[in-house]
């Protein structure tokens, strides 16, 4: 996909105000005060953030053409869904992109890759965060069909030095169906199949961010496209 440079140019890091933004956000969440700021959003957040994807496109060209990183489709918008919460404060206090198969809604469908920057936290993430039980069954099926492919994806030096040990939700015992003693009983008893890294504010500020990003998702390519094999 080409991107209009002349509607995002190049990526050159987030201006400091992006998360001044959100702290001021923080002690102000209500529609009145977005409303009066709203052109610091646009222009502090919102643009930055697609000036940041559309930079990312051509390279994740280079290791994963499959993903769809779209500087429109790709963010996710500020306002919180508040139907069936109690917190009803009106505006997410963060940023974050999805990226995930081209055709594929972004959300939590599939495997794909996860941006997320606020006050005090900047998260690099991959993978599957909230599998639904035909998916999981699925990457269950994957990984004792194919477990030395697994194993070799995450337990490579690069990948197990950058992400360390998989995160998420697992079950107490092996699933039913499995033997409690079956070789890849620790990743069948997982719920959720996902990696990421956590930076300091300042780390979204280099002009170099957005190669440095490319580089993160690019070492959990292997690991996204397994899962993406699986249940695709």
């Amino acid at each position: 996909m080409m991107i209009d440079e002349d509607i995002f140019p190049p990526f050159n890091g987030f201006p400091k105000e992006t998360v001044a933004f959100f702290k001021k956000l923080k002690r102000n969440n209500t529609r009145e005060w977005f409303a009066a700021h709203k052109d610091e959003f646009e222009e502090d957040v919102k643009f930055p953030m697609q000036c940041f994807i559309a930079s990312l496109t051509p390279l994740f060209g280079e290791f994963a053409p499959e993903i769809d990183i779209d500087p429109k489709r790709s963010l996710f918008r500020i306002y919180r869904d508040t139907r069936f919460s109690k917190d009803k404060t009106p505006y997410k206090t963060h940023a974050a992109a999805h990226f995930v198969l081209r055709g594929m809604p972004k959300g939590l469908v599939g495997s794909g890759y996860y941006f997320h920057v606020e006050p005090g936290e900047v998260f690099l993430g991959a993978g599957i965060y909230i599998p639904d039980g035909g998916q999981i069954k699925k990457i269950r099926a994957a990984i004792t069909a194919r477990p030395e492919e697994f194993l070799s994806i995450v337990k490579e030096k690069k990948f197990a030095k950058r992400f360390g040990a998989l995160d998420g939700t697992r079950l107490q015992r092996v699933p039913i169906g499995y033997a409690p003693d079956h070789p890849m009983a620790d990743y069948l008893k997982l719920k959720q199949f996902f990696v990421g890294v956590t930076l300091d504010d300042d780390a979204i500020l280099k002009p170099t961010f957005v190669r440095d990003a490319a580089k993160i998702y690019s070492e959990a390519a292997t690991f996204v496209r397994f899962f993406n094999e699986a249940i695709v």
